[in-house]
């Protein structure tokens, strides 16, 4: 029997509707989870949404691991990521070839959130502060991952996760506040370039609510997403996320009504439960019944899905990755591409001429990452580690020690041992055993048993020591150290917010109770400290390997507290220092950090660099190859000069390189080179529409080196507040000693517009801007002025909606409604949104809509909140949340352009809009 949905010529539409129209209701519903059912009679087999690949396939066993995500965006090397991407699209095929069922081609990866605060605790998942970065960076990683056939993917890539989301801290309860400008010039960018340019061909909805509607239910999804779409675009819930709506956020009532909120406004596939897909499937199955869902709403979402299974050529005779094998897999290629990329990633932070290092006969390396490797949640498991330690033996003799205290702990009992079997530690009688101390910084600690080489861990409530390291979703190798009188302390596990006591039969484990808890006496039997100072200063350089752990003090479900480097870090670093003057500070980290100490003469930073770190580390120290990477976020002083971490209004609160207006310790993309290189000659045009630019860079130095050439630009006169500074593109140029280049730029004008909130679209002013190139966001070396033919922005006037205000007080916005449409609402007495340039001519009376739970007060004043002319005052009734009203009142006479004032005089007001309209 000719079946059209099998044939690859017939149009890819046609296809997908010849096989919807053989399904039943029924088969249509089973398609919308994870793991969607089989449909025996026709062929279909089973098939799963969510394999995870952010920098190499993850979860699976042994495959090649590649820096975490921001390291590979340090690279600035959109080439080579899109090469990462492929080695990981093919090591994705080779196990689904081996195992078709339980690992799937859809791939999430990769993260778009640009990385407006270093605190968050997925912040190495990201690529960018800065969303034309972001969104050009994981179009690269994102067209490796699909492959370069038109008409078939290698994989299927997942962009995650839309909207807003750079919090853990009560993350599926948050609101983030956006402002429309943040939405349409920060938020939305960095995720339009994948989509539109076909590299990504799914979508996952983060789990925070958006100005007061949980992002899986946002109206963006149809509205805007889709619309950038070239095909069916697929949108994949984030784990567990659709019980939130009902259970967390309490959005509906039942499960029913909110899963069919989702498929509406445009959820096509259900994570939840895991593989157990009936739950779900029998809540969408009580929506259709209740006439909640449509089967036209069913067979949209069917569309999307069906779509992406026949892209991947699941129903072709044959595609063209059907070779893929396991020999790929960690491959000698794909160990090289590792390499290259753990290479190119490291930053050259600081230099005083040490580095490259010259003839070193002996070389110290030191810290608790000297000798080890990280994997991330998200990492693949590590087929074999190269640390720092064994990429640096290979070049000199080595010395070494992890630098951290070693101690004895003792009760009053006793003092504590360790089970040699990796057993319960427990309070004996007889000599007490050692641990050594792991800092991790935020004051978690990790504990690891001298006479087992193992962690402390807990195993339900009893205290063992069993573990490699902290690991898991649920790390439960982490603990806090209380102070207690007399010098004592007690253990507070960090996981369960228990302490550590003892049974009565001196076993250690967990009690409730701080009053239950074990007085401990530390005893410091090697400082680590010292110890590393002694080595150092036997050494002809030292290297000290220091950062943060991937799964303590800052991973999913978990933000950090702090920027700093952990204490006992940093105390080796000055150490070792001290005691040798020739010491290069190696920082491994998912995150900017913050120290200290004056620092060392040489300051390098990579993100956890994978499999080949090492080797690429070697590379770099011994100069075999030059620095090339570049930071993509700015290094603050410190954690004070962020904005609170849930301020997602990154225009008001001055955040990110665009607007920060403070000297960060490091720049938004800084990074050193073993040579020098001088600007020149600066040419801007513009014609036609069109900005290009040339500048001559020359190497001035005496070795080859790479300069990544940055061109920024910045509006000097404006209606709102412009960026400082905002990324337009960049150049990266190998040059030998001696050796000009030229770095180009070409900006159509239209890329110059921001949003518009008068009139809710996109402008280009006419207004002076300035071009600046340079090596980063503050090492500006040439800048050249140029002046743009735009729009005036006109005074505005008629309908006023709320969220589209100037500058806001004590404001948070809300959702109008359940389905669509914003609302502000006031946190305190005297609130007040600003409206610019309002022309009141004509305007006699003013309508508004607005409620509030409590009633209130609205007052429209001109030029001031406090003492501006009152214009117009509205009684606001007690309302439920989404039964507004409208308002209406005289306006006191005052024609011609003001900027107008809504002062909400109560907390808890909601309003939507005023309309100034005639006879309103």
């Amino acid at each position: 029997m000719h079946e059209p949905f099998r044939d690859p010529e017939t149009p890819l539409l046609d296809r997908i509707a010849d096989l919807s129209s053989r399904l039943t209701l029924e088969e249509k519903v089973g398609l919308l989870h994870q793991y969607q059912a089989p449909v025996e009679r026709l062929g279909l087999g089973p098939f799963r949404t969510g394999t995870e690949a952010l920098h190499g396939l993850a979860w699976l066993g042994p495959a090649t691991v590649f820096p975490q995500a921001i390291g590979l965006a340090s690279t600035w090397d959109p080439d080579l990521v899109r090469r990462v991407g492929e080695a990981t699209g093919d090591e994705v095929l080779a196990f689904h070839h081996k195992d078709p069922t339980g690992v799937g081609r859809n791939v999430w990866a990769p993260v778009v959130n640009p990385l407006r605060d270093p605190r968050w605790g997925r912040n190495e998942e990201g690529y960018s502060e800065d969303p034309w970065l972001t969104g050009l960076l994981a179009t690269a990683y994102a067209s490796g991952l699909r492959g370069g056939e038109p008409h078939v993917l290698r994989t299927a890539p997942t962009l995650k996760h839309f909207l807003a989301y750079n919090n853990e801290t009560d993350r599926c309860a948050t609101s983030s506040n956006v402002p429309p400008r943040v939405l349409h010039e920060y938020e939305l960018p960095a995720f339009r370039p994948a989509i539109e340019q076909g590299a990504a061909v799914a979508v996952m909805p983060s789990y925070n609510l958006v100005n007061g509607r949980p992002a899986h239910l946002s109206p963006l999804i149809n509205e805007v997403l889709r619309g950038w779409a070239p095909d069916d675009l697929l949108v994949v819930s984030d784990a567990y996320a659709p019980a939130n709506l009902v259970e967390a956020q309490a959005y509906h009532d039942t499960p029913a009504e909110a899963y069919a909120h989702a498929v509406k406004a445009g959820l096509d596939s259900f994570t939840q439960d895991d593989d157990r897909a009936e739950a779900t499937l029998g809540h969408l199955r009580e929506a259709l019944r209740r006439g909640l869902l449509t089967e036209d709403d069913v067979d949209t979402a069917v569309r999307h899905a069906l779509s992406i299974r026949f892209r991947l050529g699941e129903f072709d005779p044959a595609t063209p990755y059907d070779d893929v094998t396991e020999e790929v897999v960690n491959c000698p290629e794909h160990q090289d591409l590792a390499r290259r990329a753990a290479r190119q990633s490291f930053v050259l932070l600081a230099n005083d001429g040490l580095l490259p290092l010259g003839q070193v006969t002996r070389l110290a390396v030191i810290g608790q990452l000297g000798d080890t490797l990280m994997e991330d949640w998200y990492s693949g498991t590590l087929p074999y580690a190269v640390t720092a330690r064994t990429g640096l033996a290979e070049r000199c003799e080595t010395v070494f020690c992890e630098g951290v205290d070693r101690v004895t702990l003792t009760a009053d009992a006793g003092p504590v041992t360790a089970d040699p079997a990796g057993g319960p530690l427990s309070l004996g009688s007889g000599p007490a055993d050692t641990f050594d101390v792991f800092d991790w910084g935020g004051g978690a600690y990790a504990l690891r048993a001298v006479a087992t080489g193992r962690f402390v861990s807990v195993d339900d409530v009893t205290v063992v020591n069993d573990q490699p390291g902290p690991t898991g979703w649920e790390v439960r190798q982490t603990f806090r150290l209380e102070e207690r009188p007399r010098g004592s302390l007690a253990l507070r596990h960090l996981h369960t917010g228990c302490y550590v006591g003892a049974g009565d039969d001196g076993t250690l484990r967990l009690v409730d109770d701080a009053d239950q808890a074990l007085w401990l006496v530390m005893d410091v039997v090697r400082n680590g400290a010292e110890q590393a100072a002694e080595l150092a200063a036997t050494a002809d350089a030292a290297v000290v390997v220091v950062g943060d752990h991937p799964l303590v003090n800052g991973r999913e479900t978990e933000d950090r507290s702090t920027l700093a480097l952990a204490p006992a870090q940093d105390a080796v670093v000055q150490a070792v220092h001290a005691a040798n003057p020739r010491t290069v500070m190696v920082v491994s980290s998912g995150c900017p950090l913050t120290w200290t100490s004056a620092g060392p003469p040489a300051v390098l930073w990579s993100a956890h660099g994978g499999q080949e770190y090492g080797h690429a580390l070697a590379d770099v120290l011994f100069g075999d190859a030059d620095p090339q990477g570049r930071l993509t976020q700015t290094w603050y002083r410190s954690a004070q000069e962020l904005p609170d971490l849930l301020d997602y209004d990154i225009i008001t609160a001055d955040a990110t390189y665009l607007y920060f207006r403070g000297t960060p310790r490091h720049p938004f993309g800084h990074g050193l080179s073993y040579t020098t290189f001088g600007y020149a000659d600066l040419r801007v045009r513009l014609s036609g529409g069109e900005l290009t630019a040339e500048v001559t860079v020359t190497n001035t130095g005496a070795r080859e080196g790479v300069e990544v050439v940055q061109f920024y630009t910045h509006q000097q006169r404006s209606r709102v507040k412009q960026p400082l500074r905002r990324l337009r593109g960049f150049d990266r140029l190998r040059l030998a000693p001696g050796e000009s280049g030229t770095a180009r730029l070409t900006l159509p004008v239209s890329e110059l517009a921001f949003w518009d909130v008068t009139r809710s679209r996109f402008v280009v002013e006419s207004a002076p801007h300035r071009l600046m190139v340079g090596r980063s966001a503050t090492d500006l070396r040439l800048s050249a002025r140029f002046e743009v033919e735009g729009e005036t922005i006109p005074p505005r006037e008629g309908l006023l909606r709320a969220v589209d205000h100037d500058e806001y007080d004590a404001i948070t916005f809300v959702d109008a409604a359940r389905e669509s449409g914003e609302a502000v609402r006031a946190e305190a007495e005297g609130a007040w949104i600003l409206f610019r340039q309002v022309d009141l001519t004509g305007a006699a009376s003013c309508r508004a809509v607005a409620g509030g739970a409590e009633g209130g007060m609205i007052t429209l004043r001109l030029g001031d909140p406090l003492y501006g002319r009152p214009l117009a005052t509205f009684p606001v009734p007690r309302t439920e949340r989404y039964d507004l009203r409208t308002l209406a009142a005289r306006l006191a006479g005052e024609p011609g352009v003001h900027d107008l004032y809504v002062v909400f005089e109560n907390e808890g007001v909601t309003l939507t809009q005023l309309d100034l309209g005639a006879g309103a």
